[in-house]
């Protein structure tokens, strides 16, 4: 059977394991959900011509410099993280400027997170992200290439 020329064409999962590979990323006076979103299409494979999205066929993102990630407005000041600690009354609030000196990795880390699919394969890729908070990361060995966004 002949294949049309404008037919969908869909990755199989050894093909997009091949095509794999790592980028670096520099948060340093990005805005935190502009720049959360770029790495989510990244860590997806949206910026593939070939993107399918059943398959996992996204590129390992290693951010750095996580804390001189920037946030607008008046968020410095009200944004809240909350979990629970799992006892009765155990809710708790964060404001943004503590957590941002406990875990600057956590604040970029929770952005993505809230922009990645709630599946097994949102959770795979996921597993992909890599953030520092300084200058220099440990993954030398993956040959991540520098991308400017």
């Amino acid at each position: 059977m002949a294949k049309r020329k404008d037919s969908t064409i869909l990755l199989t999962k050894e093909e997009a394991q091949a095509a794999k590979g790592w980028v670096t990323l520099d948060a340093k006076g990005k805005t935190l959900g502009r720049f959360a979103s770029e790495v989510a299409q990244i860590l997806r494979g949206k910026h593939k011509t070939n993107f399918t999205p059943h398959v996992d066929s996204g590129d390992g993102v290693i951010v750095l410099n996580a804390e001189h990630v920037v946030v607008s407005g008046n968020k410095e000041a009200q944004k809240l993280y909350r979990h629970y600690t799992g006892h009765i009354g155990g809710l708790r609030e964060i404001p943004y400027r503590v957590m941002k000196e406990r875990k600057p990795t956590y604040i970029l880390r929770h952005a993505v997170q809230g922009m990645m699919p709630k599946t097994k394969l949102g959770k795979a890729q996921l597993k992909r992200l890599r953030i520092f908070a300084g200058e220099t990361h440990n993954l030398a060995a993956q040959k991540p290439l520098l991308v400017e966004v």
